[in-house]
């Protein structure tokens, strides 16, 4: 049996940045970790194969991949397939890297807009956990963007936006439209020991420089080196509790297969917003029948992943867009915020990135286009260095039908009920999506587009897990309060992508470590009232 003062469940942004503040403040703290130690050897950016892995070993879906320490899940009626990863870092291993926060409005959907619901915070509550994250992660970009509000710059100059953001920033310009440097947790100079991005163009595969910030770099020794445990290959298959209802541990699974118990004062769950009520429903008991801190009825509801479509264009010249980072090199704010004259609410944020290798442009591309034989040559000529994609990332509503639950047969190789998810595209989502695609449009025709592909909506793009464990300050409305502290088990703790009110129209990791940062902080700050096992 393991013992610690907190018990981490999950070793990717949010329990990284979690275990670093807590070591740092005193605790004696246990993180289990389902993944292993990232092997930077192994990543595949250095290999000419790297974008045929990335369709099989590389995978972003754990269903495709199937790596040991993945577990499956049920996706056969969702319009969108989750993709994750598990290892010490979590997804940042597979993430772009691209470091947007929630705009102001994002936290005030209700009463801007009449829908969905308020967060319990404002942007001003955290924006100083946003400057402190972006200095501990080393964020690379340009103050003074106008689609946020006045705050500290970000450590690092911005990357280079290359060719591509260049022909796109100045058909802005013409247009009037809005485009800025975007912000990366990428390392455009040397930074605290890591090297600089050397623009490999596969960020999404693992970053073998370790300019990619993952928490594996960034927090992860930091906290052992201040006495954290970490024990990896360890799947967690529900929590304990006390008959007074106060999280005493949990149960999991040991690299050999044994069982044992970790017991803790203090219960942290950072396994996103899949796995986080994946591991709450399987700890159902007689206290809780319908799940552990589930009084709500909100665990595994309101599930939000970001429709995501891709608008391509073609142009005749050469521009190296196969290369750089893969995140952002610019972005695009200007269709962001609830215009009353369109037939939607809220908006999209869009993204110019590198548009793919050369096996990329010989195998089918995103928008479905192919050709083999006598055209081959040409089609690869066509696609090499001469598109440029905008990546469109739109708000996606609460809906309490949008579900993870547990799947009646369906298990990992424990033993332990996998999840299934129920996930369709709301009508709302629709026609954000297709008002953006036709300006993404007009944008890349500004530039010189002579033609353009579409793919409407992208089946495998969950990137972003959001919402499944909502925070908020009614206990018959939401799961956790604004610091991730469970309503109904008060030593049991939130910190991933599940708490989130609304989704806003961003990537969502710096909002998520912030978030941890805060919650732990709290956490630190009102120890002595906070309540634990007898």
């Amino acid at each position: 049996m393991e013992q610690a003062e907190v018990l981490i469940i999950g070793a990717g942004a949010s329990g990284g940045v979690a275990a670093a503040a807590l070591a740092d403040a005193g605790f004696d703290v246990l993180c289990l970790e389902q993944g292993t130690w990232p092997d930077r050897a192994d990543f595949p950016a250095q290999r000419m194969t790297y974008e045929l892995e990335a369709r099989k070993q590389w995978s972003g879906s754990p269903n495709v991949r199937r790596n040991a320490a993945d577990y499956p899940i049920d996706d056969g009626d969702s319009d969108i397939v989750p993709l994750m990863y598990a290892g010490v870092g979590g997804s940042m291993t597979l993430y772009a890297a691209d470091w947007p926060r929630l705009l102001p409005s994002d936290f005030r959907v209700r009463s801007l807009d009449g829908v969905a619901d308020d967060w319990p915070l404002r942007y001003a509550d955290l924006r100083p956990y946003y400057e402190r994250t972006d200095v501990a992660f080393g964020v690379s970009g340009a103050g003074g963007d106008p689609a946020y509000p006045d705050g500290a710059e970000p450590p690092l100059p911005p990357l280079p936006i290359g060719q591509t953001g260049l022909r796109m920033a100045r058909a802005h310009d013409r247009l009037g439209w809005h485009w800025w440097p975007a912000a990366q947790a990428v390392l455009s100079a040397p930074y605290a020991g890591r090297r600089p991005c050397v623009q490999y163009g596969a960020c999404m595969q693992g970053c073998p420089e370790g300019a990619k910030a993952s928490t594996d770099l960034t927090h992860w020794p930091a906290a052992i080196g201040r006495g954290t445990r970490l024990i990896t290959e360890a799947r967690v298959a529900r929590i304990l509790v006390s008959r007074q209802g106060l999280a005493t541990g949990a149960e999991f699974v040991r690299p050999d297969g044994s069982w044992d118990i970790a017991r803790a004062d203090v219960v942290i769950l950072a396994a996103n917003a899949v796995g986080t009520p994946r591991i709450l429903l399987n700890s159902a008991s007689p206290l809780h029948p319908q799940g552990l801190a589930n009084s709500s009825g909100l665990v595994g509801r309101r599930l939000m992943v970001h429709p995501f479509a891709n608008v391509l264009g073609y142009f005749d010249d050469d521009m190296a867009s196969w290369n750089g980072h893969v995140g952002a090199k610019i972005t695009c704010y200007e269709f962001y915020e609830t215009d009353p004259d369109r037939d939607f609410v809220r908006g999209a944020k869009w993204s110019l990135a590198p548009t793919g290798g050369p096996l990329n442009a010989a195998l089918p591309t995103r928008a479905g286009e192919d050709a083999w034989g006598p055209e081959h040559h040409e089609h690869v000529r066509r696609h090499l260095g001469r598109t440029i994609s905008w990546g469109i990332f739109g708000e996606d509503l609460p809906d309490e039908s949008n579900a993870v639950e547990l799947d009646s047969s369906l298990t990992d190789s424990s033993g332990i009920p996998a999840p299934k998810i129920t996930y369709k595209v709301g009508a709302n989502s629709r026609r954000l999506l297709d008002f953006h695609i036709a300006r993404a449009t007009e944008s890349l025709r500004e530039a010189g587009a002579y033609d353009i592909a579409t793919e409407s909506l992208m089946r495998y793009s969950g990137w972003h897990l959001l919402g499944t464990a909502r925070m908020g300050t009614d206990p018959a409305t939401s799961v956790v309060d604004e610091f991730g502290r469970s309503h109904d088990v008060p030593n049991l703790y939130l910190m991933d992508g599940s708490v989130f009110v609304t989704s806003g129209g961003v990537n969502p990791t710096s909002t998520i470590v912030a978030l941890a940062l805060r919650s732990a902080e709290h956490l630190i700050a009102n120890r002595r009232q906070q309540r634990i096992p007898a």
